[in-house]
This record gives C-alpha cells, sequence and structure tokens, in this order.
C-alpha cells in the first residue's frame, strides 16, 4: 500500500492543537469533503455514539492519515540523515 494521498473517509489524526474548536493533537476524525480540489479536507469529529461534536475545514499538514494494515517498505518514508 503506497498511499500519499489524503481522500474521501479516511481516518485521520490531527497533528496540531486547535484549542479554538475544543480539538486536540491526536484526537480522530473522518474526512467527509474534499476542498479546493483536495487542497483543504472537511474533517468531522465524532464521539463514541456516533454523535459529530466538530466539523472543521484543514489543511493536510495539519492532518495524518491512518492505517490499519501493515505498511509495505515502499510506503515507510525515508528518514534524512543528520
Amino acid at each position: 500500500m503506497n498511499k500519499s494521498r489524503i481522500e474521501l473517509l479516511d481516518v485521520v489524526a490531527l497533528t496540531i492543537d486547535l484549542p479554538e474548536y475544543n480539538l486536540y493533537r491526536g484526537q480522530v476524525g473522518t474526512v467527509v469533503e474534499l476542498l479546493a480540489d483536495g487542497a483543504a479536507f472537511e474533517v468531522e469529529f465524532s464521539d463514541r455514539n456516533g454523535r459529530t461534536y466538530e466539523s472543521v475545514g484543514l489543511r493536510p499538514e495539519q492532518i495524518m492519515v491512518l492505517h490499519f494494515e501493515p505498511a509495505s517498505p515502499d510506503s515507510v518514508p525515508q528518514m534524512m540523515p543528520v
């Protein structure tokens, strides 16, 4: 699996804090809409009962896609030497 694009219905986690929305790094949401031709995404955050408590537009650098299957060696980003 070599997926670098964020797509509709991907499960994502915040990589930053958004205290103005009461959302913090690590919170998990679902991409529910592609905005600006994929330059931004509407992400819905729901509780354990499936009730949405926040929906916010986010840029790709503010979220990361969560993977539920083992990654192949080809899909793991290479670390740059320091």
